[in-house]
């Protein structure tokens, strides 16, 4: 396993802490593995929904997806 070091403001690791303190996470990296799992989770529902409106808001795409990308790339 990597370790990353990041700087964090005073308020952040006070709550990292806290946390940590008080029992809701065994230690440090598993309450930051904890947030990146579910900062993932929210970018994969948040897609879903974005896909969700443009499909209501007539932004779909029919036919080869192939045939469809060229048109994006000039």
């Amino acid at each position: 396993m990597t370790t990353i070091s990041v700087p964090l403001p005073p308020n952040m690791v006070e709550y990292i802490e806290n946390e940590v303190r008080v029992g809701n996470f065994e230690n440090k990296a598993q309450l930051i593995r904890k947030a990146l799992e579910k900062f993932r989770e929210n970018e994969a529902v948040e897609s879903i929904l974005r896909s969700e409106r443009d499909v209501k808001e007539g932004r779909v795409f029919y036919g080869d997806l192939k045939e469809i990308s060229k048109k994006f790339k000039k």
